[in-house]
């Protein structure tokens, strides 16, 4: 993703000098990271009559989460090259269109080889939309407001994990699942209106000028931010996976709502001080979210036998993690330079390759060990995340602007 200062020019889309945000585009932006989020994990939550439509087991039908992860991760950087030169919001409107075609086959689909293909088809316009947001939203703002850009389009994460998903599934649960996903094609219809007459468009890079995607990994910075991004998502996906095993573990499992509220509560809060400070704070930020993550799992590895520490880790856990994805974008593509974009397609990539193996090895923790090992595989992986973090003060994460 490239700056203003440093975008291509094309005869078809010519960027205009931003000086203010452009709130109304970015909320556009926005609704589309919550859709593509929510759909994601919106299985989770109708399993049980998505798996007897389908004629299924529930472990079949849950596989319907791991195809679209996999439809992101095997995707995301070979169209984002391919798709270099499009105009961003042509390819932006494009995505959403083939995602919202995805979710109409999905709802509509009776038999499993397709509605997993529907599935993967969602997962692959996901992972082209993702690896462009980011760097759309820079664009829409002066230099010196691009971080917070980033936070409002991210917004729609936290907001998907605590209201979307419960949302989802009451629905699904009421009206059946269908019309869940069917809710998910409406909102995508609205929002190409939405894109198509409020969002401004931004050129694409002509391909005489675009380096090679793997140029990206030599740029300083770029390869730090990447392996910071998988082994956190990592981390964290281990645990949250498997939190209603945990607290059922630790006697609470009646409290799982409960604490996925507060830990959705604090993800927005945790995505508004990442906002209002990430354009001269994001090192400090970074630093924070690791420390809080850390914090958080530390009290549930040791003192989760105290219910009222349960709700205070939850709420650390979301604090620290709502505002990763923006701390996570903005430093690819402020690291990445003109090879932003590739750096961001490789970021999608990892994200999605992280929450599949985050599955898995949770999986085995729990199999072979048991749920109070979930709280310390947390720890040790953020240790080396730590390091990194802490080591990339030139590049990656630098130390500027009173950070």
């Amino acid at each position: 993703m490239t700056t203003p200062n440093t975008a291509p020019r094309t005869a078809s889309a010519a960027p205009q000098r931003v000086t203010k945000l452009n709130t109304f585009a970015l909320l556009a932006l926005a609704q589309a990271v919550f859709i593509t989020s929510l759909t994601e994990t919106l299985p989770a939550g109708v399993l049980p009559a998505l798996s007897a439509d389908l004629g299924v087991g529930e472990s079949a039908a849950g596989q319907s989460v791991t195809v679209y992860a996999l439809g992101t991760a095997l995707t995301a950087i070979p169209l984002t090259a391919a798709t270099a030169s499009w105009s961003r919001k042509r390819l932006l409107l494009t995505a959403m269109t083939g995602f919202a075609a995805a979710n109409t086959v999905t709802a509509l689909s009776s038999n499993y080889s397709v509605t997993m293909t529907a599935r993967f088809l969602a997962g692959v316009a996901a992972g082209l939309a993702w690896a462009l947001l980011a760097g759309y939203a820079r664009r829409l703002a002066p230099d010196h407001l691009q971080g917070k850009a980033v936070a409002i389009a991210m917004a729609g994460i936290p907001v998907a994990l605590s209201l979307g998903v419960p949302a989802g599934t009451f629905i699904g649960q009421a009206v059946g699942w269908r019309v869940a996903f069917l809710i998910m094609t409406g909102l995508t219809v609205i929002l190409l209106g939405w894109i198509g007459l409020g969002v401004p468009d931004q050129p694409g890079q002509p391909s005489g000028e675009r380096p090679p995607m793997t140029r990206a990994l030599t740029v300083p910075g770029v390869a730090a931010v990447l392996f910071v991004t998988l082994t956190f998502v990592l981390a964290h996906t281990i645990l949250y996976t498997y939190i209603a095993a945990f607290l059922d573990h630790a006697g609470m499992t009646d409290a799982t709502g409960a604490i996925l509220l507060v830990f959705g509560a604090a993800s927005l809060a945790g995505i508004w001080l990442v906002g209002a400070h990430i354009d001269r704070r994001l090192r400090t930020l970074t630093i924070a979210s690791v420390l809080l993550v850390a914090l958080a799992a530390t009290t549930l590895a040791t003192l989760a036998h105290h219910p009222t520490l349960v709700y205070a880790a939850a709420a650390l856990w979301g604090l620290g993690w709502g505002g990763l994805p923006t701390l996570l974008q903005t430093a690819a593509a402020n690291a990445g330079g003109p090879a932003a974009d590739s750096a961001q397609a490789m970021l999608v990539t990892l994200w999605n390759v992280a929450m599949a193996l985050g599955g898995v090895i949770g999986g085995v923790l729990l199999d072979r060990i048991s749920a109070t090992a979930l709280p310390w595989s947390v720890l040790l992986l953020l240790a080396p995340v730590a390091a990194v973090v802490i080591s990339a003060r030139a590049h990656g994460f630098p130390a500027r602007h009173g950070a």
